[in-house]
């Protein structure tokens, strides 16, 4: 039996006793067997055996599964093991608004976070035909659920993460895009743009953009009437135009908001749909707060992540690789995890259940990659890095897909699968034939299978690893971390690649060491391109610019993110509103999408 205390950090410890420790839990091999055993319960006769199995996956934080698995897997609370959900559809009337208010607060309660799409609410000025009542706009009932959020957190309820998106088409658009300009609102909220294709042709060819909203109640308009096929809407549906603005001065609103704010992100909403696996039977318009699941109505997010700082051998030395091998049979065994999450876990609300049973929807990602690649002797913006991100995400993506597969044969398909359909997605056009065969032959258990999330709180409990694909922030900062009264402890941490190169009789930096603050955007853009094509839920990454970038510098980001088929993007500079994301010592930090608000 191991003896060594996994923990080289006093905050990764810190972390496991205020948010993941369990009663009576002496260390965390305890937390270990505690949630192996929990998920092993859907594994029949087979549990102890399974149980074990997944002991030695979460073993020296080989895999890290969601915050909410960790936290609440076998304590017999009444919580969800899920992470995020995308709520219902918000019909735009007051009974159903505060229906879909309330299951929000139900979800908050049981430890979700939640993502809505608010296109469907009529804008502000449009008079109701039913009531005569003048609608106030979406952004006005968003301040509503931010306060409902507040109220939720100061019962005790786990801290709260909402995304928010809005069509870009949508009337109410600048008022979105400039909702959190005023630092005292919408604190509890992220907030998208969902970009179409159309929309991204009209900037380039500097054409007008009609800004609609649909007909109801059979109405008829007095001015120009156009087909969309809008939020909630099986089919194009008459809209009719509202007003219409220059494309380019909408863009380069949206793209002012985000340098001077943060916010909003972005969110191609037609990559998205194209390569969505159901994009037969679903159209997604809405994320979880971090915007790596682009989900349905009531979808929910079920992840975990490989921490890739765990496969490299022989770190530091000329013959460091990383184990590909051991990667595919880890990524086999976490598949069948998250699966099995599905039939344990409970649900906020029924609708839930049966939306993550029918698609039975997973995200197994990475986590760790900019300290393995320097564990690796590789420089983070370097084709070497990119290449072998690739191969890294390329090697999940086919070890995941072959184990639910395997799990389609074992336990029957997810319900709601429909072989030609699945096998034509723009996501499955891309598998390897032995894979699409599989597909045809026996089906597959989950609809999705991978995603990349920030895992901020878990990178931090692996001996502060690096968060997700993103760069290693800085060898040496402080953290201050949420308490559970809610005041803030301060902690000095190092990265671990760093910690690690100095334990081993090292001096200065390691080799290749690079910190965020060093490295050219377009690094960014690169790696999350280079991995991309192998994710089909969708990559949370940030793009950290310094506060000095000329505006025109930055706004190409943007455009490039979505040349490069990117799903989302999401850039971040330092500005007075949100502060900074971390800190170098004595520098204070706050962003919306830090651990503080990440859905844990």
């Amino acid at each position: 039996m191991k003896t060594s205390d996994p923990f080289s950090m006093d905050i990764s410890r810190h972390i496991w006793e205020t948010r993941y420790r369990a009663a009576g839990e002496a260390d965390i091999r305890a937390s270990w067997r505690r949630v192996a055993q929990a998920i092993a319960q859907a594994e029949g006769d087979e549990r102890a055996q399974w149980a074990d199995r997944f002991t030695a996956l979460l073993d020296d934080f080989r895999f890290l599964p969601g915050g909410r698995i960790l936290a609440g897997a076998g304590t017999g609370h009444r919580v969800t093991l899920f992470n995020c959900f995308v709520m219902g559809e918000i019909a735009d009337d007051l009974e159903h608004i505060f229906e879909a208010l309330k299951e929000g607060a139900l979800t908050m309660q049981h430890g979700g976070g939640v993502g809505y799409d608010f296109s469907t609410l009529r804008p502000a000025g449009m008079v109701a035909q039913a009531t005569g009542t003048i609608a106030s706009g979406p952004v006005s009932f968003m301040h509503i659920w931010d306060a409902m959020c507040a109220t939720m957190l100061s019962t005790g309820a786990r801290r709260g993460a909402m995304m928010a998106t809005l069509r870009c088409d949508h009337p109410d658009i600048e008022t979105f895009v400039d909702a959190k300009r005023d630092p005292a609102v919408l604190r509890h909220f992220n907030v998208s743009v969902l970009i179409s294709d159309a929309f991204m042709a009209a900037v380039a060819a500097d054409g007008d953009w009609p800004l609609v909203f649909p007909l109801h109640d059979g109405g008829t308009a007095d001015g120009a009437v156009v087909e969309r096929r809008w939020s909630g809407t099986a089919a194009p549906v008459p809209c009719r135009v509202l007003r219409t603005v220059r494309a380019r001065d909408l863009w380069q609103r949206i793209l002012r908001a985000a340098y001077d704010t943060a916010e909003p992100g972005v969110l191609f909403v037609d990559t998205i749909n194209r390569d969505n696996t159901l994009g037969s039977q679903e159209t997604l318009t809405a994320t979880n707060p971090c915007g790596e699941i682009p989900l349905p109505p009531y979808g929910a997010c079920d992840l975990g992540s490989l921490n890739l700082t765990a496969f490299v051998v022989s770190p530091f030395a000329a013959d460091a690789r990383l184990d590909l091998d051991a990667l595919a049979a880890s990524a086999r065994l976490a598949v069948r995890f998250l699966d099995n999450v599905i039939d344990v876990s409970r649900y906020p609300l029924p609708a839930q259940a049966e939306q993550a049973h029918l698609k039975r929807r997973v995200g197994l990602g990475l986590t760790g990659l900019a300290d393995a690649l320097v564990l690796l002797g590789l420089h983070y913006d370097s084709d070497a890095a990119r290449h072998l991100a690739g191969r890294a995400m390329q090697t999940l993506r086919d070890a995941a897909y072959r184990a639910s597969i395997e799990l389609a044969r074992e336990k029957d398909a997810f319900p709601a699968f429909e072989r030609d359909a699945f096998l034509a997605s723009g996501f499955a056009s891309r598998l390897p034939a032995d894979i699409r065969e599989g597909i045809a032959t026996h089906g597959i258990r989950n609809s999705h299978l991978l995603a990349i999330a920030p895992a901020g709180t878990i990178s931090l409990l692996a001996n502060n690893c690096s968060s997700g694909i993103e760069p290693i922030f800085a060898g040496e900062a402080e953290r201050r971390v949420l308490q559970p009264d809610g005041s803030y402890r301060t902690h000095s941490v190092l990265d671990y690649a760093w910690l690690l190169w100095q334990q081993r009789g090292g001096t200065g930096a390691p080799p290749a060491f690079v910190e965020a603050r060093h490295l050219d955007p377009l690094a960014h853009l690169a790696m999350q391109a280079a991995l991309q094509p192998c994710v089909d839920n969708a990559i949370s990454k940030t793009i950290n610019v310094a506060a000095d970038m000329p505006f025109e510098r930055f706004t190409d980001l943007y455009r490039q993110a979505h040349a490069l088929g990117l799903k989302g993007c999401t850039v971040f500079r330092p500005n007075p509103v949100t502060g900074a994301i971390l800190s170098e010592p004595a520098v204070e930090r706050v962003q919306c999408c830090g651990i503080e608000r990440e859905a844990d």
